[in-house]
């Protein structure tokens, strides 16, 4: 029997369709819900352009990482302090060889990447390709665009809204770069600024830099009745009740970090400790170089010697103090700068764990540093300090979790990574707020929280400030004078069991009157401690200024903490590395003293209230050194 000419029309159509492959199942793997405040598409990327594309593989056993953490880190643990090397950390947490070939057959098979293109990171935890934005868009199932930035007309290409992959690629991903994240420099928490007509001091942090008085600081009060108006070194150790000789100095370590241009002329410190601690005159920090990293001539001057002044001036002059300069004056650097330089196994293979978001290096900028980007070459401290950090808004989810989770990772070996929470209360550092589908912007009602202090696996600082006309014996107040103290929920970390309970009395016995969604109540909170951050005494260019915010709350924390690590070492026992559940438990809570005064306004709110107990605005209250020690001392 003849098939009828439709009929064979008809199965040659089929016998063709058939041979088709199945439509791929894709997935949304990250969206961005607004652009970082300034930037805006301007055209479609050609085609043709370059792009490094990183693919970050999802790390093994990282659904363990808190249990983990808390076994070396709950006081009620009988593994307590005994911390892992960073080889089984590394070990631990290595992608697996199923990641690696899923996403390896992807980019052959869907991308038509060619397997000599694709080279895998010693570390495993990248896979990278140089790929066109032609591929890019056809393995991502997105568009490329490049965005103008509205105040200096730099130019950075991003894709747009989100990017997808297939489901079964999905789940082996932690993120892709350059993808949805923009080139916004990491800001610093901390100073007001007065200095209107002077030239801005520091561009890092919450806000500008930390705020500074504009006029030069003439009365130098060497004593303690001025507390409430300056703060000295004598007045930290009054307020905290810190006094301590090192016994272990050797053994011990502490390390602050700077982002270039943020520099410091190296004699201010011999004019503070000429007036401050006289036999540390001539003591200076030990330069730990990340990614060219050095003191740059015309620098911002502000937040370092902030931070090293008082960091060595608390420590004592027996105490080596490390500083890790990130970034040359060209690239500058970030968060994930400073982690490669610690932690070998984060680095990508190229250096840059984001091109559009970190300092990449060898830098091919005129002047910039030609090495190769360091990558695990550094010492690591056992307690590390930071005064800068963004807006959650302003980076993706799996930006974040990724660094978190390299927090959580080293503090596994000792470390405690200490973050002041911000100088804008529950606003982000320009004012601006949420708007329901997460844009930023200002007048909006949503509060705007902070990385990384929403992160559980570091210690966010707020800050407090002696009452114009008390003593410094006095009870402090939440700061309320020049900036309000940054604090919240994370939109992005849910709260970890060490600090339920605490959180859950205070929304319970003082709930928030404020409409639901306008903040997270099941979000990771913040801060977690505080310390007095308004109007420390600093020599900036060989005068004396008052330096207030936040920058100078977490560097006086981990003073303290460095110096309950050298009492343990000083015994033979380890330093106390991830604090924050030992922090949380009720004895420990106990050592604080508890601030029931003030608020961090912002957003057209009066944000939350200090209350007593744990609050959102100085978290468990400023630590008393005498009591806190005999607790750590305590544990094994």
């Amino acid at each position: 029997m003849l098939l009828t000419h439709s009929l064979v029309l008809g199965l040659a159509s089929f016998a063709l369709a058939s041979r088709e492959p199945i439509p791929v199942k894709r997935v949304a793997h990250e969206s961005r819900r607004s652009l970082p405040s300034g930037w805006s598409p301007v055209r479609r990327a050609e085609p043709d352009v370059i792009l490094p594309l990183s693919v970050g593989l999802a790390q093994s056993n990282l659904e363990n990482l808190e249990a983990y953490l808390l076994d070396v880190a709950h006081p009620d643990s009988p593994h307590y302090s005994k911390h892992w090397t960073p080889k089984e950390v590394a070990t631990a947490f290595r992608p697996s060889a199923e990641s690696y070939d899923a996403v390896r057959e992807w980019l052959v098979e869907d991308g038509s990447i060619d397997a000599g293109r694709i080279v895998l990171s010693k570390s495993g935890n990248w896979i990278m390709a140089n790929v066109t934005v032609a591929e890019a868009e056809r393995l991502l199932g997105t568009q490329y665009f490049v965005y103008e930035h509205a105040e200096d007309g730099r130019e950075h290409v991003a894709c747009h809204g989100t990017y997808h992959l297939p489901e079964t690629v999905s789940k082996h991903v932690d993120l892709i770069t350059p993808t949805l994240h923009f080139d916004v420099k990491v800001r610093r928490h901390g100073s007001s600024d007065k200095m209107s007509a002077a030239k801005n001091v520091g561009s890092v942090g919450f806000g500008a830099a930390p705020k500074i008085d504009g006029g030069v600081l003439h009365d130098i009060f060497p004593d303690l009745e001025h507390c409430d108006e300056t703060i000295t070194l004598a007045c930290l150790r009054v307020l905290y009740d810190f006094v301590y000789e090192p016994l272990a100095a050797n053994k011990n370590s502490i390390g602050v970090v700077e982002y270039t241009p943020q520099s410091h002329n190296p004699s201010d410190f011999d004019i503070f400790f000429g007036n401050y601690s006289k036999d540390q005159v001539g003591e200076r920090p030990t330069l730990i170089s990340i990614d060219g990293g050095a003191l740059t001539p015309g620098g911002d001057l502000g937040e370092s010697s902030l931070d090293l002044q008082y960091v060595l001036g608390l420590v004592g002059k027996k105490q080596e103090v490390l500083l890790y300069q990130t970034g040359d004056a060209i690239e500058s650097g970030s968060f994930n700068n400073l982690l490669d330089g610690l932690d070998g196994s984060y680095c990508t293979f190229e250096g840059g764990d984001d091109p559009s978001q970190d300092g990449v290096y060898p830098d091919p900028n005129p002047g910039g540093f030609k090495g190769p980007e360091d990558c695990g070459d550094k010492p690591t401290a056992y307690v590390i300090s930071t005064s800068y950090g963004y807006q959650e808004a302003d980076l993706t989810p799996a930006y974040m979790q990724r660094q978190c989770e390299e927090y959580g990772k080293l503090s596994l070996t000792g470390i405690t990574f200490v973050y002041s929470s911000g100088d804008a209360g529950v606003a982000g550092f320009d004012g601006s707020c949420l708007t329901d589908d997460g844009q930023q912007v200002l007048g909006a009602s949503r509060f705007n929280p902070t990385f990384p202090g929403g992160c559980p696996y570091v210690t966010s600082v707020g800050a407090t400030q002696v009452v114009p006309g008390h003593k410094v014996t006095d009870r402090e107040s939440a700061v309320f004078q020049r900036f309000p103290s940054g604090g919240g929920f994370s939109n992005i970390f849910a709260r970890p069991d060490f600090q339920k309970s605490a959180v859950a009395g205070y929304l319970e016995k003082f709930p928030p009157p404020y409409a639901p969604g306008v903040f997270n109540t099941t979000g990771r909170a913040f801060p977690d401690v505080a310390a007095n951050g308004l109007n420390y005494s600093v020599a900036i260019n060989g005068q004396f200024r008052l330096v207030s915010g936040t920058s100078a709350s977490a560097p006086t924390f981990a003073s303290i903490l460095s110096a309950i690590n050298d009492a343990r070492l000083a015994i033979g026992k380890k330093p106390v590395g991830w604090v924050n559940p030992a922090l949380y438990t009720p004895s420990f809570a106990l050592a604080f003293n508890d601030i029931v005064n003030g608020s961090n306004p912002g957003c057209g709110t009066n944000g939350f209230a200090a209350k007593p107990g744990w609050d959102p605005v100085s978290g468990l209250g400023t630590p008393n050194f005498l009591k806190l020690l005999p607790h750590f001392l305590l544990l094994p």
